[in-house]
């Protein structure tokens, strides 16, 4: 395991001065040693790029990348002593899943017996030791990334596990179960694992820490109850949760907020304002029914709502914005259109011009 520093790091793969059009604008970062990370974002907004970087595939145009306070940014990819697990599964399709499981350790110059007890030990935990006699190409897709990984974690050199995407082509079931795996994995071998992925739901139930990431910036960095309790951002209100963050526009008059004509108080700090866009941000989940007017309670009317199961998320609207609510399948239905939703204080934020004010 080791400890992931980023010092000014960025890269511009055209080599372009304007630092504004770059893949991964300049950033300061340390990841601590034994940690999991996951980079969270849209397609193209640099998350594989820090990962590649990390593993010496890219080499940035500034900067430096230190693993234990040694400077590794011109060392080769082989003398880092990383594992990187990529999208879709790499195997030598040639060898049997014991062949494939001890190849780096053959290259390294392992002993037999020695090789032979480290596979084992490593197909037990990803309970595929029924399989190392079998042919690697004869697999599906999910037991293929399993030798991917394993491949990758058989070694007892490694810092670092940097894993790009690797669940995209699993089936939802094997995903759950493959993530309970390498969840084990790590809490054994105490690696520092970077994870980049697109699913919000995936970051968070295997993550530490989230850094979610736009155009090449780190947007916000925090654990996942951080991240949903208080976004910094409309941007990560928006990408955490589902249904996304409500956000209301309110005015301020003095030091008091106003949606229409009711007076919301929220859990942020204001006195006065200067942005062109003021608004109240709450949870879905928080959004509860009540029964009449009272404090921080705004009318709303239901125009429908979506069945998700266990849960139901009732689609309404309010002085012309939509608002979602969030509510256990035990409540049931409200029997009319014309709602009262109160906003818990303290689970209201305010944001201007899409930030956390």
């Amino acid at each position: 395991m080791a400890k992931i520093t980023l010092s000014n790091i960025g890269h511009s793969y055209n080599k372009d001065k304007d630092q504004s059009t770059w893949a991964l604008k300049p950033l300061d970062m340390v990841w601590e040693s034994g940690k999991t990370y996951a980079l969270l974002g849209p397609s193209g907004c640099g998350k594989t790029t820090i990962l590649n970087t990390i593993s010496g595939l890219v080499t940035p145009h500034q900067g430096r990348l230190l693993f234990d306070d040694q400077d590794v940014t011109d060392i080769p990819t082989a003398q880092r002593n990383i594992a990187q697990v990529f999208q879709f599964p790499t195997i030598y399709r040639s060898m049997s899943v014991f062949e494939n499981l001890s190849f780096p350790l053959v290259c390294r110059g392992w002993k037999p017996e020695k090789i032979k007890a480290r596979v084992h030990e490593i197909a037990e935990i990803l309970e595929i030791t029924d399989k190392l006699g079998r042919s690697a190409v004869k697999l599906g897709a999910d037991e293929k990334q399993l030798i991917s990984l394993g491949r990758g974690l058989v070694r007892d050199d490694v810092s670092a596990l940097l894993m790009d995407e690797p669940l995209t082509v699993i089936d939802p079931q094997s995903k759950f179960e493959l993530r309970k795996k390498i969840k084990a994995i790590n809490k054994i071998n105490n690696l520092t694992v970077i994870y980049v992925t697109h699913d919000q739901y995936e970051a968070m139930t295997f993550a530490d820490e989230l850094l979610v990431m736009s155009f090449g910036e780190v947007i916000q960095r925090g654990t996942p109850e951080q991240l949903f309790e208080k976004p910094n951002s409309k941007y990560v209100g928006n990408f955490i949760g589902s249904p996304a963050m409500n956000f209301l526009p309110v005015e301020a008059k003095s030091s008091e907020i106003y949606f229409g004509s009711t007076k919301l108080k929220t859990s942020s700090a204001h006195t006065a304002f200067t942005g062109k866009a003021i608004e109240v941000g709450i949870r879905p989940e928080y959004v509860s029914l009540v029964t009449g007017a009272g404090e921080n309670v705004i009318e709303a009317e239901l125009l429908g709502h979506d069945d998700l199961g266990s849960v139901r998320v009732l689609k309404c609207v309010s002085g012309g914005s939509p608002i979602s609510v969030k509510i256990p399948r035990s409540e049931g239905l409200p029997a009319g259109k014309n709602l009262f939703l109160k906003l818990p204080s303290e689970k209201s934020w305010l944001y201007q011009d899409g930030h956390l004010a």
